[in-house]
């Protein structure tokens, strides 16, 4: 079963990749339905080949379980231009959705020629669970889009890395 998103945002596709690898980013586009607690130490920027293990709760206050980040980029070059595509093909650990099989979360971003990105976002779910989770999953993805909306702007002003 698959869940995708597509839509514009107000900043450049380099903002919102910084952001896709930053795990407060990831933090404040579920607040504040969700709370996402780093277990471990908490990095300040997700890489490729890193995994990261996350505690999520409703509203800071229910669990909700344990979610394992496993982060990889790749490029593809299209007839519109360069693709950066995150891939997290990590697992949830425990609570409800560890009853799924398949996880495959996908987001990439392209650069539209207004200077605006182009957001585009892929969860695959598998299992005998899929269909009873699906629902609940696609509300929390539109909740997720209207946050990513709203948030993208801000973007645009978190510093890029400093060169080595």
């Amino acid at each position: 079963m698959r869940i995708l998103l597509k839509f514009p945002i107000a900043c450049d596709a380099d903002a919102a990749w910084r952001a896709l690898h930053s795990p407060a980013a990831l933090a404040e586009l579920y607040g504040p339905l969700l709370s996402l607690d780093q277990l471990g130490p908490a990095p300040t920027r997700w890489e490729p080949g890193m995994d990261a293990a996350v505690s999520l709760s409703a509203l800071g206050l229910l669990p909700v379980g344990q979610q394992l980040i496993s982060i990889s980029d790749r490029v593809v070059t299209t007839a519109d231009g360069e693709v950066r595509i995150l891939r997290d093909s990590g697992t949830p650990l425990t609570g409800p959705l560890a009853a799924l099989d398949v996880w495959d979360h996908q987001m990439a971003v392209s650069p539209l020629p207004d200077g605006r990105c182009l957001w585009r976002e892929r969860l695959v779910i598998g299992g005998r669970a899929a269909p009873l989770l699906w629902p609940a999953l696609w509300a929390t993805w539109q909740w997720r889009a209207g946050r990513i909306r709203a948030l993208a702007p801000s973007w645009a002003h978190d510093p890029a890395p400093a060169a080595d």
